[in-house]
C-alpha cells in the first residue's frame, strides 16, 4: 500500500510538504522529513538496520505511520 510521499507529522507542525526521506539517526533509519538539512520529524514507527532497508519501505509502503511526534 502505498503512502503519502510527504509527512504528516511535519505537515501538522507547520512544515507543510516535506518529503519522506530515509534518514539515520544513532538508533537507525528511518522515514522521516527535514528542513535545511535538519531532521524535522520521524514519521516512521520503525527503525530499520540499513538505508536500503529504509528506502525500499518507503518505496513500498511498508512502514507504519507515527500519529504522535
Amino acid at each position: 500500500m502505498k503512502k503519502d510521499r510527504y509527512g504528516i507529522l511535519a505537515a501538522e507542525g507547520g512544515f507543510a510538504d516535506l518529503p519522506l526521506e530515509a534518514l539515520k539517526s544513532a538508533a537507525g533509519w528511518y522515514i522521516g522529513t527535514r528542513a535545511s538539512g535538519l531532521p524535522v520529524t520521524r514519521e516512521s514507527m520503525e527503525y530499520f538496520d540499513t538505508e536500503q532497508e529504509a528506502r525500499s519501505a518507503l518505496d513500498s509502503g511498508a512502514w507504519t505511520q507515527r500519529r504522535n511526534p
